[in-house]
């Protein structure tokens, strides 16, 4: 059976072009899946676009573009959401549908953060980051390949991943901690995560000390050694997550992922349908 899918984004996320709560339930179900996860983005970090860049968006994206040339995401409709979720559950009753957020950056935005929590009572709640400052600015971690060497790069974001742990007890799961490697310049040859170990080391001794879970995220698959690290540092448990934006992206790449997760120490939860924990 394939874990269950706790990091699905759909028509509730501002960036989600092709998203259905409905059809992502739907091939759940077809895959045999016990339980989905909906993590709707929650962002309230305004990231700088480059003028270049602009022409270049979807329409939707463009508008969201403020004068001073920054990107503010529009906030989550947490009434309208909630209510879809509810609705999912009752047209899909074979199916464990849990409510979720991606806050991004949860430490930047504490105040905020604690706001929208208060509006709803979800699930699962992750966190991520997928900026960093760059001066006065931030930008999303794709922008700023090519701005910084990959290598800095990856260094910068595992010190902000560390930070974020470090600074925020909103969420529980922590998100795609190899963010900047989606965007690896193919010029820096293929990624090796051995070089940056005791970066990725000091946030899962971090995660690991706070009780709280790893992500393996299959929009690129986590490597395996830094599966076993999490086992090393004390992990105790491990979530994936497909990332989707669009249904037929649920689950995906889950049959190889799970049988890495059980070659690195991890087997199912005791119900097959939530964390997998350490064996």
């Amino acid at each position: 059976m394939l874990p269950s899918d706790s990091h699905v984004h759909t028509e509730w996320s501002w960036d989600c072009l092709a998203g259905s709560m409905t059809a992502s339930c739907r091939k759940a179900v077809d895959l045999g899946l016990r339980s989905i996860a909906f993590t709707e983005h929650t962002d309230f970090t305004a990231w700088l676009i480059p003028p270049e860049a602009i022409p270049t968006m979807p329409g939707k994206y463009r508008e969201m573009v403020r004068d001073d040339g920054t990107l503010l995401p529009p906030p989550l409709d947490v009434a309208g959401y909630l209510s879809c979720v509810e609705e999912c559950r009752s047209r899909f009753p074979g199916l464990r549908v849990l409510s979720g957020l991606e806050l991004g950056e949860p430490h930047w935005h504490s105040a905020k953060v604690k706001e929208v929590l208060r509006g709803g009572a979800f699930d699962r709640v992750l966190g991520s980051v997928h900026s960093l400052r760059d001066g006065p600015h931030a930008l999303v971690v794709e922008r700023l390949h090519g701005i910084r060497g990959p290598d800095e790069l990856l260094r910068d974001y595992l010190a902000e991943a560390l930070a974020m742990v470090e600074g925020s007890d909103a969420f529980e799961v922590l998100g795609h901690l190899d963010y900047p490697v989606r965007a690896w310049p193919a010029g820096a040859g293929p990624f090796e995560p051995g070089p940056f170990e005791e970066h990725f080391r000091a946030v899962l001794r971090a995660l690991a000390a706070g009780g709280r879970v790893l992500e393996i995220n299959t929009a690129v698959p986590l490597d395996a050694v830094i599966v076993r690290w999490w086992r090393d540092c004390g992990g105790k448990w491990i979530s994936f997550g497909s990332d989707a934006h669009e249904p037929d992206e649920v689950a995906r790449d889950f049959a190889r992922m799970g049988a890495l997760a059980e070659g690195c120490g991890f087997v199912p939860g005791r119900d097959g349908g939530d964390f997998w924990r350490r064996g």
